[in-house]
């Protein structure tokens, strides 16, 4: 344990689920963790808890990634806690928030799911990288959906995470010259609330008895994946869609 000892790690969506897990587990590798939140404030008190739990340390900053002046009011918060460094940026905010048809598709939509899932993560990371040097690592958040196309009426969400690739591949490109990587996790089934939502029962039970490890993955998994790519154990892997699925789909 405590691999990120002095680390200063950035988590959006940290307030549940996947984002949740991810904060924990880097809190127990001795980082120290912005819970960037936007759900409630109860999902924001219980990830706080968890951590306090494992003996971390963190703040909670409120904020959409949708909005540069939320975005920039994380950076400032950030800097006031934990100083000008950052070493670890995860973009785990994103969304699929519903499930829509060609014919039911309107602007509206398209807009919120391409903001939350692309935008925040390319303007989130534009805004902390003026502190991040050389060592520092992004893990950005893709999805199975966007190996496959994605369940029925996901569209514009597979179509978003397949953006955060494509963003992913080529920062790679432009950041590894100054000693930054970036990769990114793409998880298939994984047993959170995200499903609880979208996805009916027997589809999750088709899909789980579809994949080699025949059950569904868990938000820990996801994280223990996240804190190797943070750490320098992951030191010369950058530009990576890391499949994460229990076998169901490879690159």
């Amino acid at each position: 344990m405590g691999k990120l000892k002095g680390k200063v790690a950035v988590v959006t969506g940290g307030g549940r689920d996947i984002g949740r897990a991810v904060c924990v587990k880097l809190a127990k590798e001795g980082a120290k963790i912005v819970v960037n939140y936007f759900d409630s404030d109860k999902d924001k008190d219980d990830t706080m808890s968890a951590i306090k739990a494992v003996g971390g340390e963190a703040i909670a900053v409120y904020g959409d990634v949708n909005k540069l002046s939320d975005i920039n009011n994380m950076v400032a918060k950030t800097k006031e806690a934990f100083g000008d460094k950052v070493d670890i940026l995860v973009n785990v905010a994103g969304g699929l928030f519903a499930r829509k048809t060609v014919e039911e598709l309107d602007e509206k939509f398209y807009n919120l799911v391409m903001d939350v899932n692309f935008k925040g993560t390319v303007f989130v990371t534009q805004a902390f990288k003026p502190l991040m040097g050389k060592g520092a690592s992004i893990v950005n958040f893709a999805s199975q959906a966007a190996r496959d196309g994605g369940g029925a009426g996901s569209v514009i969400y597979a179509a978003s995470k397949g953006a955060v690739m494509t963003l992913t591949r080529n920062w790679a490109k432009e950041l590894g010259p100054q000693g930054i990587r970036i990769n990114a996790v793409c998880p298939g089934m994984i047993a959170t609330k995200f499903h609880d939502d979208f996805t009916k029962d027997d589809i999750r039970e088709k899909v789980a008895a579809s994949t080699p490890l025949r059950r569904e993955g868990r938000a820990d998994e996801v994280a223990d994946l996240v804190a190797y790519l943070a750490s320098d154990e992951s030191s010369f892997l950058t530009g990576n869609n890391v499949d994460i699925n229990g076998g169901l789909a490879f690159s």
